[in-house]
């Protein structure tokens, strides 16, 4: 029986993986389990899992909790410093699913804990890639990627090693939902247009990333520091379909494929019962029936958000961090609908060049540097703002 920790139950992660607990329930427990403000649903998953620890984020939702369990003999924790201790806890497997910077400090904490750390949160290699590395290598934690990408590169290399017969690392794009858009027609999407993608069911702010093509430059810093691989050996092919999850080509001439239905139940499954692989309940994916796989070179000019974060990518130091800061302000105005879609890439140019780039090799500097690019964000998008 594995003990799971899930930071972010009540989201598109969480919901997913909980579905594979439920499909084997001889096999998984769940000890904790976190939620951001849903409190009513995660009252409803700790009825139906009992874990150990619930953590919430304000005194609000503890109250919600506490009036909807009053059986319930675990502990109640609130916020950032819940999140923290939550991540101290002894499991098997940690899933963090948190969106956004947030998810950043309790990563880093589960990494000190020697067990596996199946990561879905995105920013907290983006962010403090070379820090969270460190301290998982120096603990002995096995860090598996749950982003289908990663985690298809992760299959088709000998347990995640890029060794000197690899040439180049190609993860693939959908292209989102605006694939086919000229500039002049993204100018006027609406961001329930952006949060339709068309292959992936996700949360609001990662579908966002994927109209953009931001997701898909945030996944190679990912990936930069998931497989210790220098910039220029990665890159991204559009897929339309989402059927071909990631390519490694070899010095041989040799290309290597992994593909799947476009279902995060795969994915988890992998990392959840890892080295095992588990039935997913995932419908077989029939290549005939399929018909035809596409492939395109992704357009830079049209999304530059991409270009942005492979040249925050190449020059390290706080450049990402930067990057992932401004992008999540420019994001979160544009669902209020404060701004427009082609006003995110805009935002995150100008605090990119506004920035110093220099070194961000411990937590307090990534802090502090998460800190003023979102102040610089907010700035540009009060200028921007719509009338």
């Amino acid at each position: 029986m594995r003990r799971l920790a899930i930071f972010g139950a009540t989201g598109t992660i969480g919901d997913n993986a909980l579905d594979l607990v439920a499909r084997h329930s001889d096999r998984f427990s769940v000890s904790v389990m976190t939620a951001h403000s849903n409190a009513d649903k995660l009252a409803a998953l700790a009825r139906l899992h009992k874990p150990q620890v619930l953590v919430i984020g304000d005194e609000a939702g503890r109250a919600t909790l506490r009036d909807s369990l009053p059986d319930f003999d675990g502990e109640i924790w609130v916020g950032p410093e819940g999140l923290r201790d939550a991540a101290e806890i002894s499991v098997d497997v940690a899933l963090h699913g948190i969106v956004g910077f947030a998810g950043l400090e309790p990563a880093l904490v589960s990494a000190a804990q020697g067990g596996v750390l199946a990561l879905a949160n995105k920013e907290a290699l983006v962010a403090a890639g070379p820090i969270l590395m460190k301290i998982a290598a120096k603990n002995g934690s096995k860090i598996l990627p749950v982003d289908s990408e990663h985690n298809a590169i992760y299959q088709l290399l000998d347990d995640g090693q890029v060794d000197r017969s690899v040439d180049k690392i190609i993860l693939t794009a959908s292209g989102g939902p605006f694939r086919d858009f000229s500039t002049q027609q993204m100018v006027d999407v609406t961001p329930q247009q952006a949060v339709a993608h068309p292959n992936w069911d996700m949360g609001a702010k990662i579908s966002v990333d994927s109209a953009t093509l931001m997701n898909k430059g945030l996944e190679l810093i990912e990936a930069r520091h998931l497989f210790d691989v220098s910039p220029e050996r990665l890159d991204v092919l559009v897929h339309p379909q989402s059927i071909v999850h990631g390519l490694v080509y070899f010095n041989d001439g040799s290309v290597l494929a992994q593909k799947g239905s476009p279902d995060m139940r795969v994915p988890l499954a992998y990392c959840m019962a890892h080295p095992e692989r588990i039935e997913t309940g995932v419908a077989r994916l029939d290549l005939a029936a399929q018909g035809r796989l596409d492939f395109e070179a992704a357009d830079r000019e049209r999304f530059p958000c991409l270009a942005l974060a492979e040249a925050a990518m190449r020059a390290g130091g706080a450049a990402p961090t930067i990057l992932n800061a401004a992008n999540e302000v420019a994001v979160a105005a544009f669902l209020d609908e404060v701004i427009g879609f082609t006003d995110i890439g805009d935002i995150v140019d100008a605090v990119l060049q506004r920035s110093e780039s220099g070194a961000a090799d411990d937590l307090p500097s990534i802090f502090q540097t998460d800190e003023k690019a979102r102040q610089s964000a907010q700035e540009f998008v009060q200028k921007l703002a719509k009338n």
